[in-house]
């Protein structure tokens, strides 16, 4: 009988019947995981028009191909091409000297995946569920090292490994630091919001500033 009456509200407007398994915190999370995952997006477009010798790497691969590619709904971005590195470790491919591969692959897949860790792999959340606010806040500590990476690390002979807001040493793309902006800010709000909940600190020592990626606790 609960089922038929929860099917019968569901049928009535736009409610989703599963919204009643949801706290707001839930709802808000589940907002955040989509906004997440559209910047990544984002990021990858702008990141492949100021460096288009990384997809030609891939014969015939185009931009809404590597879309695609994030878009999966497996728990985990896991690529061959990556060798199977995922994560922070997708990430530091993009800014390692030896490395071949496309670089902008590496690294929004990297973050995405890292981003998908820190909400424990979940598409969205449930009453059941609970969010890491250790994790969140490391995730956003984890953005501002790829910011500074971006500005700061490069081959040898002084080029970047990826150009983002900066060309020729002078600034002239904003957006970039919009766009990363944006995640630490709301990574960083979940992971209060988190911590409220919980009704204790975020007392990891990941706040100290660092120049390494760091492995988001489990």
């Amino acid at each position: 009988m609960l089922l038929a009456a929860l099917s019968g509200l569901g049928a009535c407007g736009s409610y989703n019947v599963k919204n009643l398994a949801k706290s707001d915190i839930d709802l808000v999370a589940d907002e955040a995981i989509s906004e997440t995952r559209r910047l990544v997006r984002e990021l990858t477009v702008k990141l492949y028009r100021r460096n288009p010798a990384e997809l030609e790497k891939i014969p015939g691969m185009t931009i809404e191909g590597r879309l695609a590619q994030l878009k999966v709904n497996e728990r985990k971005l896991s690529f061959p091409e990556l060798q199977g590195r995922q994560g922070i470790d997708a990430m530091n491919l993009a800014f390692a000297a030896d490395y071949r591969g496309d670089r902008v692959f590496a690294l929004v897949a990297g973050l995405g995946g890292m981003l998908r860790q820190a909400y424990d792999f979940r598409p969205e959340f449930f009453m059941v569920d609970q969010l890491n606010a250790e994790a969140l806040s490391t995730s956003a500590r984890n953005v501002e090292v790829l910011v500074w990476k971006l500005k700061s690390t490069r081959y040898p002979d002084g080029r970047p490994y990826l150009i983002s807001h900066e060309h020729a040493g002078v600034v002239d793309n904003l957006s970039f630091e919009r766009l990363f902006g944006k995640l630490i800010a709301l990574q960083d709000l979940l992971a209060r919001v988190a911590a409220d909940a919980d009704d204790r600190l975020i007392t990891s020592a990941v706040h100290t500033a660092s120049t390494v990626f760091i492995p988001l606790p489990i």
